[in-house]
């Protein structure tokens, strides 16, 4: 295999305030551009070229992605939309690529992150040797979702339920595909969903079998998931790659194990580290704040001495001041935390933002570029 497609979309608007600046693909996830984490997985089971279909600010992922090719071996083109074509529309622009060769090939939702096993589904979709595989994970409440029911021996789909109101099974599309070219036959180049029309008309004929997702899974796009998605991947890499975790290049030494909320700290004279936790090496940590779990500190961020910062993301120079206490929130790229500041309930702040010393910030999603001056004492948008 050594094509795949990432269904960019469009503006992002469930994540904003963050994509008012930025490309949603390119909004950090985990120190990572959530669409460099995706290039990355899929150039690890021999992908050499990724088309990224896209129909908004097609120019700054370009310049963000053009030196990441040579490092990770991938050629990365792009099929821009003039107008929206759904999930199924953006392949039939990329038909004279993808039906280059009868190899099969990718298709990837932009917003998702999980443990992408991917080796593992290409094989499944080798030996079955019909024309499509969806990769599946399965959901506590399936009532709230469509659901994918398939044969558990070997995955045969049968069918698609929308939020069914009786059992019929737990696992939901987790989008991600592996498709013969064939399917180019089934799809024009007009607005057209995968999921909803092309997907059913393959399983009435027996042409498409589900992979079971092994591990987590999580549709980042909005801002609650988006935290909830960082907590999973935390976890993972606190299990499988902890050298990953905050290291040594950031902890002063002399460090002492304790336990915390039954979690790992790591306690240095300076400060104290609740893990998971990922922290950039560039990143400045204040004497006595204390980090985690559940925290992301991006490249040049700065946590003023006292300060406590508890399931939050800071991104790439962003400023936390001195005692101030931040739980459950975003902060945008060069944003500053007065001191004193009590931000707590899915807070995210946009590109720049300046919140004044010794306010309350509850539940607020502020735009680029504004001063907050006092305290937002319910959940409300800043213009």
């Amino acid at each position: 295999m050594s094509k795949a497609v990432i269904l960019v979309g469009g503006y992002g608007t469930r994540l904003r305030p963050l994509t008012l600046t930025t490309p949603k693909p390119l909004v950090e996830f985990c120190n990572a551009p959530t669409i460099l984490h995706q290039i990355r997985a899929l150039a690890a089971v021999g992908v050499v070229e990724v088309i990224l279909a896209v129909s908004y600010k097609p120019d700054q992922m370009m310049e963000y992605l053009e030196p990441h090719q040579g490092k990770l071996g991938v050629k990365i083109r792009y099929s821009q939309e003039l107008e929206p074509l759904g999930t199924a529309g953006p392949l039939a622009l990329c038909r004279e690529s993808l039906t280059a060769t009868n190899d099969p090939f990718f298709v990837m939702n932009s917003d998702i992150t999980c443990e992408f096993p991917l080796a593992d589904m290409l094989a499944f979709h080798k030996r079955h040797g019909h024309e499509g595989t969806i990769l599946v994970t399965k959901v506590e409440d399936p009532t709230k979702y469509g659901v994918v029911v398939f044969e558990e021996t070997g995955g045969l789909v049968s069918r698609f339920v929308e939020k069914p109101k009786t059992f019929v099974g737990d696992k939901i599309n987790a989008g991600v595909y592996i498709l013969q070219p064939s399917i180019l036959n089934r799809i024009r180049p007009v607005k057209t969903s995968i999921e909803r029309e092309v997907f059913p008309n393959m399983a009435s004929e027996g042409q498409l079998h589900a992979f079971v997702l092994p591990g987590f899974w999580m549709d980042v796009g909005q801002p609650r998931d988006y935290l909830l998605g960082t907590q999973l991947y935390l976890s993972h890499i606190a299990q499988h790659r902890p050298q990953l975790l905050h290291s040594a290049e950031v902890v002063a030494s002399n460090t002492t194990s304790t336990s915390a909320s039954s979690a790992a700290a790591t306690t240095t004279p300076r400060y104290t580290i609740i893990q998971p936790a990922l922290v950039d090496p560039t990143a400045r940590l204040g004497d006595g704040c204390v980090i985690g779990p559940n925290v992301c500190i991006g490249p040049n961020c700065v946590v003023g001495e006292g300060a406590r910062l508890n399931n939050t993301t800071m991104l790439e120079g962003s400023i936390v001041k001195a005692h101030a206490w931040v739980h459950t929130s975003i902060i945008g790229w060069k944003s500053v935390v007065g001191k004193w500041v009590r931000m707590e309930n899915l807070s995210v702040l946009g590109k720049e933002v300046t919140i004044a010393d010794e306010l309350y910030i509850n539940g607020a999603k502020v735009l680029p570029f504004k001063d907050v001056t006092a305290s937002v004492p319910l959940p409300e948008v800043l213009m």
